[in-house]
């Protein structure tokens, strides 16, 4: 499963708080006094149909355009000019991560449009993704909740008003994440047992190892040494020291 690449720069712990601050967050309307127009695109038309008639329900909503993919919304967008737009992740053209792509690009081209991605993946990394340039106006919800009017009420107000609503299974995660992340024992290694053990996870051996990173033969295994230790790795007659903790390593996603 290919995910969007999200950038570093910010913690997943910092996605969390802010995440977690919008929710049971209800913003006030930006204006109380027109309806919020939203579109909603889905590749499926039994999804578009369940929320077409959900969000008739919901006061002070109005559904403006319907899309069955991304080209058919974006320009929905020019010409109907919606507050808020409701998507999959997964939609033609491009299919996977469709959704995160229009996000994206909506921050750049209409910020002022809210976004709540709509989809069965609870995976965090997707959440990540949505949220990697900013979490103002965006919400992450599972497709289990569409029927759910209030659910879905307090996402398009959240995000109209340029708040963040992310489901709390997701949020589940992320804080899961974030964890085994704080708590990984490859934080206890230094810069240079993490570049001995990238070496490592490449298939060289020690020798290869210290030609690369200009050391003696004899400093590498020291290094190999502190990491076996530091990862609390013991002889194994299966499965080598070395193999798992390059397994470890690429788990983490270091490599």
């Amino acid at each position: 499963m290919a995910v969007t690449r999200h950038r570093k720069s910010e913690p997943i712990g910092s996605v969390i708080r802010r995440a977690k601050a919008g929710q049971g967050n209800r913003p006030q309307r930006r204006d109380s006094g027109q309806p919020i127009r939203v579109a909603v695109a889905d590749d499926s038309y039994l999804i578009r149909n369940a929320l077409g008639e959900v969000l008739g329900q919901i006061a002070g909503v109005e559904l403006v355009a319907t899309a069955e993919d991304g080209d058919g919304l974006l320009e929905a967008i020019e010409t109907r000019g919606p507050d808020v737009v409701i998507l999959d992740i997964r939609m033609p053209p491009s299919g996977d991560e469709e959704g995160i792509r229009i996000a994206e690009q909506l921050r750049e081209t209409h910020p002022e449009i809210g976004v709540i991605v709509l989809t069965q993946f609870s995976d965090p990394r997707y959440a990540l993704a949505l949220l990697e340039g900013g979490a103002e106006g965006r919400g992450y919800l599972l497709k289990e909740r569409v029927h759910d009017r209030e659910e879905l009420a307090s996402a398009v107000d959240i995000v109209a008003a340029g708040g963040t609503m992310i489901d709390p299974t997701v949020i589940e995660g992320l804080i899961a994440a974030d964890r085994r992340r704080r708590d990984s024992p490859l934080d206890d290694l230094t810069p240079r047992e993490h570049e001995v053990l990238a070496e490592m996870a490449q298939g060289k051996s020690n020798a290869a190892i210290a030609e690369t990173l200009v050391l003696t033969k004899r400093a590498v295994e020291k290094h190999v040494g502190a990491i076996f230790q530091k990862l609390a790795l013991e002889d194994d007659e299966v499965v080598s020291r070395r193999v798992t903790a390059v397994l470890l390593y690429l788990s983490e996603g270091e490599g």
